[in-house]
């Protein structure tokens, strides 16, 4: 090698080392509602990027910021719904909601997007997750509630503790209808959680 070449090529391995140290490792979180919404979290050992996040209102009050995380990005609903990947629902709550008034928002939003004989062979863990909502009691303003879905089912946790597991891969395809299915509890958020 030319002793010039070799330490032109030096040089440049140095400025490139230089300037990649000063770059962010991570990509920078965004602001919804106030709230901050992390780019990126952590699921059994894999890596989940936000796929987009909004807000929830009900009668002009806003709830809840919802962000969905998955391992790619996807903008298809029905790809993220029959994932058999990690994915996330994080709601970060903008206001205190009781047990009864969030389970019944998800009993509502699962008989808008289930056909009545699907509602009928997931009674069980629909069941399950009335009771899981009860035993959480007053979801406080600040708290966190996500909804980690796999292959075998849904985990529900409450502000960083698990509060309870439903395996049921379709009942989890049909939790997560309740924000992506075709009457989703508010279209401006299905639009916003597929990146749009």
């Amino acid at each position: 090698m030319h002793p010039i070449s070799g330490g032109r090529s030096a040089a440049l391995s140095l400025m490139l080392a230089a300037s990649l140290a000063g770059a962010p490792a991570v990509a920078a979180d965004i602001e919804v509602a106030g709230v901050r919404v992390p780019e990126q979290l952590s699921e059994g050992g894999r890596a989940l990027v936000l796929n987009g996040a909004g807000v929830r209102t009900k009668f002009v009050v806003k709830v809840y910021v919802a962000a969905l995380y998955t391992t790619t990005k996807s903008s298809d609903a029905a790809t993220l719904v029959n994932s058999a990947e990690p994915r996330r629902i994080r709601l970060q709550l903008l206001r205190d909601v009781d047990s009864k008034s969030l389970d019944d928002a998800l009993q509502e939003g699962l008989r808008d997007n289930t056909s009545k004989q699907e509602l009928a062979e997931l009674k069980a863990p629909t069941d399950s997750l009335s009771r899981l909502m009860a035993e959480i009691g007053t979801a406080k303003t600040g708290d966190v509630v996500d909804l980690d879905f796999d292959a075998r089912g849904v985990t529900i946790m409450g502000n960083g503790k698990q509060r309870g597991r439903i395996d049921s891969p379709g009942f989890a395809r049909a939790l997560l209808r309740v924000w992506l299915g075709d009457n989703p509890a508010q279209a401006s958020l299905k639009k916003a959680l597929l990146g749009n």
